[in-house]
């Protein structure tokens, strides 16, 4: 993604495809769900995420922090997925190595 460092993290989520956007019509007001993007990169997003659900660290904890407060395990993989391609921009943006 050339775009990486450069965009803000809501338009950096929604490159990748991971950017939740509303399905409401009239008085329905359905549930939030992700599309378009860069089917590559939310893949690689997506398998980045389930290593990360299972380590100790921080998105380790911010995973089973959601799944404790009842959220299904794809949202919460899903949430992770965002966290890694918002922290990778913030990263290359201010060119300062990631620090837990």
């Amino acid at each position: 993604m050339p775009e990486a460092g450069h965009r803000s993290p809501k338009t950096i989520a929604a490159l990748a495809g991971l950017a939740p956007f509303n399905n409401d019509s009239g008085l329905f007001r359905g549930k939030r769900s992700i599309r378009g993007g860069r089917p590559r990169v939310r893949v690689a997003l997506y398998m980045a995420a389930l290593t990360a659900c299972r380590s100790t660290g921080l998105l380790g904890q911010f995973f089973r922090t959601l799944t404790a407060a009842g959220k299904p395990k794809k949202l919460a993989l899903v949430a992770i997925a965002r966290k890694i391609i918002v922290i990778a921009n913030a990263v290359l943006r201010d060119q300062t190595p990631f620090k837990t």
